[in-house]
């Protein structure tokens, strides 16, 4: 079988998706990682643990996978499509993409 396809969606798009509803962001970064600072709205599921068939349901939204540098996303994309999921996004360059373009983070 193929590798699965990631796509590389910008921090633009992510925030976008966040803002307007249709986007599913979950956080795969260890929850030491997770305390110290996270993008408001997204989920925690951390990739040491990351199981597929728990992953919350989308209600119709995109799930959009992150972490810091985006290396960690693509895994648990392409895990979560193994599973025959069909979550074939994260967003490049991770939470420091996103910082980078001087969008708001949270602590906690």
């Amino acid at each position: 079988m193929a590798d699965p396809a990631v796509e590389d969606l910008t921090v633009e798009q992510v925030k976008a998706g966040l803002e307007d509803g249709s986007i599913l962001l979950v956080d795969v970064r260890e929850p030491n990682e997770l305390a110290a600072e996270r993008i408001p709205g997204a989920i925690d599921f951390p990739l040491s643990t990351f199981d597929p068939a728990a992953l919350p349901d989308p209600e119709g939204k995109r799930v959009v996978f992150t972490c810091r540098s985006g290396r960690r996303s693509v895994t648990a994309s392409k895990a979560a499509q193994a599973a025959g999921l069909p979550h074939d996004a994260h967003m490049a360059g991770g939470i420091l993409a996103w910082k980078e373009a001087d969008f708001d983070t949270e602590t906690g």
